[in-house]
């Protein structure tokens, strides 16, 4: 998986009901923009970094954060 600095993260819920978890990408550590990433989690700011498993997906921010565009990087 890529992506690049200011890229959304949402992690799907696994369980019914349970919200996606969303967060900005602030670095990308491995080679070409592949994990781990640093991340900031809206939920309770905290930053972790993150290894993305497949309930994972990458999205471009455009000038709001409420509209997300799809991105497919990999």
């Amino acid at each position: 998986m890529k992506a690049r600095p200011g890229n959304q993260l949402v992690v799907r819920g696994h369980r019914i009901g349970q919200p996606d978890r969303i967060g900005e990408v602030l670095e990308t550590l491995g080679p070409n923009g592949t994990e781990p990433f640093r991340v900031r989690w809206d939920d309770d700011g905290h930053t972790t970094l993150f290894f993305p498993g497949t309930d994972c997906a990458v999205e471009q921010v455009r000038g709001d954060r409420k509209s997300p565009k799809q991105e497919v990087l990999q």
